[in-house]
């Protein structure tokens, strides 16, 4: 479990081909001072697990699967990368519960500044889509952030200085791609609905205009 605070930009070392997997070789100068083998840290939002350390360098296996359906398929060497290690129970809570486990790929489809803001719409998929609500949160590449506008296929958030410093999320441009994963709570909210269509608190909801 993570909360989507990036706590430094890492750095692809390499990514070796294997027959079931991929290795991934990853620098993080900040990451590695706590880490150990088997810790669970995020990769631009993706769960991996430790597997070796070397210096100041970091190696994950990763499933073909998981490189296909993520923007781990397309990372090169010496990109950058957003990491944060798992929550400790010390761990301060600063952004919102996030798994790790990316529910799709979006799309930036712009970017706009406004004074310091820069304001960025991300075109998503459908199964995204859905969990989104105004004001909610939303995982981007790992990221924590408030959700502004919902539309049919895309929504924007807006990033302020700091974030656009300490993520990828700053030098990202139209046309790149980021991982999605919508806050969990939302999730089981709408299976909760789904699965008690009949109950008291489906009905009040109807009645406060929040569904149909």
């Amino acid at each position: 479990m993570f909360t989507g605070l990036i706590i430094e930009l890492g750095e692809i070392i390499s990514i070796g081909k294997m027959p079931d997997r991929a290795r991934l070789s990853v620098r993080g100068t900040e990451i590695i001072k706590d880490a150990a083998i088997g810790d669970s840290i995020a990769i631009n939002g993706v769960c991996l697990t430790v597997v070796a350390i070397d210096n100041a360098t970091l190696s994950f296996d990763v499933s073909y699967e998981t490189l296909k359906s993520t923007n781990l398929g397309a990372l090169k060497r010496g990109d950058r990368i957003n990491l944060e290690p798992s929550l400790k129970p010390n761990s301060k809570l600063g952004g919102h519960f996030v798994t790790g486990h990316v529910d799709g790929v979006g799309k930036i489809k712009s970017k706009q500044q406004k004074g310091d803001a820069v304001t960025i719409t991300i075109e998503s998929p459908e199964n995204v889509m859905k969990y989104l609500v105004e004001k909610g949160s939303v995982a981007v590449d790992g990221i924590s952030l408030t959700v502004v506008d919902v539309f049919k296929d895309a929504f924007t958030v807006v990033i302020i200085p700091h974030t656009a410093r300490m993520t990828t999320i700053g030098f990202k441009n139209i046309g790149d791609t980021v991982n999605l994963e919508p806050d969990i709570l939302g999730k089981y909210v709408a299976k909760f609905l789904k699965t008690n269509k009949d109950s008291s608190l489906l009905s009040a909801l109807k009645q406060s205009g929040f569904t149909s």
